[in-house]
């Protein structure tokens, strides 16, 4: 049964004022908010079981390390990978796309192509430009429609025996839209061997995520988007390609022996985890994906689409409102403008009076507002524990912005 007040009453950052309003937080797609679920194992972890883990024979260190990998076994459940070492603790989505250009720099070559898409946030941009200068590689963008829609008959005439890596993300962060990534996984399997990696910052808080039946390569995500701290985030790769590509960063806890003659790696995850581990934050999300299974993936999901659909709806009744994307399929997210309002960030300042959170700018995604020609949008964006009784609110106050800046 879903019990919005009670899913809220966890959260109890919603019970602050801002500005002398209640809290009206709707900025989840930068970061979600946490349950105090969540910010409990937090804290027993720095009072209890603070120590680092795999590295001691004494108690709390032997405790750490095995609340640690029990993390990794419910993040193996939660995106359903094979194995628990294909799940790789990371920084979050940034660092894993980094990690994953940069372990295959050996695998291309000059003239190769890279395939990304036009509605990249810029950390599924920049590695694969670095990767290119690095290699001589090619890097090929799909375009969007006026829609935001990838238009898949390019990405058709894009793939090759030179296309090495196909790269997009499930979710756009500065739209919402979702992506034909089953699709874009089939057409790519059919006609190369190239690496496929999807970038699921913006769809782990949303789908119920299952990585062998989507066949990709490589999966990324963040844990603060979905309910975790910051800093925390997964790689997911298939064991056999993640065996045979070289490590990322070299240190203590990847190495199986060190001498000055050479060394060898690690087995799989550690080979990828080189350095102290944010053992108290890896924990936690663990405790993200126990929040996440109590209150379960439908009710998420159905929730948060009805809130879109709100949103939307309640928007487009007002006079002088675009929506970036509205025709498309879309989740968690709506972006939009106020006709003769030249900058996003005066209606943001203007709902922050309010008590509202939104994002404003170009959400790292310049490409997009390039393509739109705009310098940004305002972007709300919803999680479980937003409500309509909130959307009504955000509704208001761009009432209150239009008359204020038109």
């Amino acid at each position: 049964m879903f019990d919005i007040q009670e899913i809220r009453s966890q959260f109890s950052i919603l019970d602050r004022d801002v500005n002398g309003k209640p809290l009206v937080y709707l900025d989840n797609a930068a970061t979600s908010q946490k349950p105090n679920s969540v910010l409990d194992v937090c804290h027993a972890y720095y009072t209890e079981l603070n120590a680092n883990v795999h590295r001691g024979i004494h108690t709390l260190s032997q405790l750490a390390t095995e609340e640690m990998e029990l993390s990794r076994r419910k993040i193996q459940k939660f995106i359903n990978a094979e194995h628990d070492f294909e799940v790789i603790f990371t920084k979050g989505t940034t660092e894993g796309l980094n990690l994953i250009a940069y372990i295959l720099t050996q695998k291309l070559q000059k003239d190769d192509e890279i395939i990304i898409s036009y509605l990249e946030h810029h950390s599924n941009i920049v590695p694969w430009q670095m990767l290119c200068e690095r290699t001589g590689a090619k890097l090929r963008v799909i375009p969007i429609d006026e829609n935001g829609i990838l238009q898949m008959d390019h990405f058709d005439r894009f793939l090759s025996e030179k296309t090495k890596v196909v790269s997009v993300n499930q979710v756009s962060n500065a739209l919402g839209i979702v992506n034909p990534i089953e699709e874009i996984i089939a057409k790519t399997r059919k006609n190369t061997d190239a690496y496929i990696v999807i970038d699921g910052a913006q769809s782990a808080p949303h789908f119920n995520i299952d990585v062998q039946k989507m066949n990709c390569d490589f999966f990324v995500f963040s844990g603060h988007k979905m309910y975790a701290p910051m800093g925390t985030g997964i790689l997911y790769g298939k064991r056999e390609i993640l065996e045979a590509l070289p490590p990322f960063h070299g240190g203590g806890e990847m190495i199986a022996t060190c001498s000055f003659e050479g060394t060898t790696y690690a087995g799989l995850p550690f080979k990828y985890e080189a350095g102290t581990p944010n053992v108290g934050g890896n924990i936690a999300l663990g405790a993200a994906v126990d929040f996440m299974n109590r209150v379960g993936h439908a009710h998420i999901q159905n929730h948060e689409n009805a809130l879109l659909e709100y949103a939307q709806r309640q928007l487009l009744e007002l006079e002088g409102i675009k929506i970036y994307g509205e025709k498309a399929k879309r989740t968690g997210v709506v972006s939009f403008n106020l006709e003769g309002v030249g900058i996003a960030s005066d209606v943001g300042m203007i709902l922050d009076k309010m008590g509202i959170a939104v994002r404003t700018g170009h959400h790292c995604t310049q490409p997009i507002m390039n393509f739109f020609n705009i310098a940004g949008t305002v972007r709300a964006s919803f999680a479980v524990y937003n409500t309509f009784e909130e959307i009504d609110i955000l509704v208001e106050g761009v009432k209150k912005a239009q008359r204020m800046l038109s």
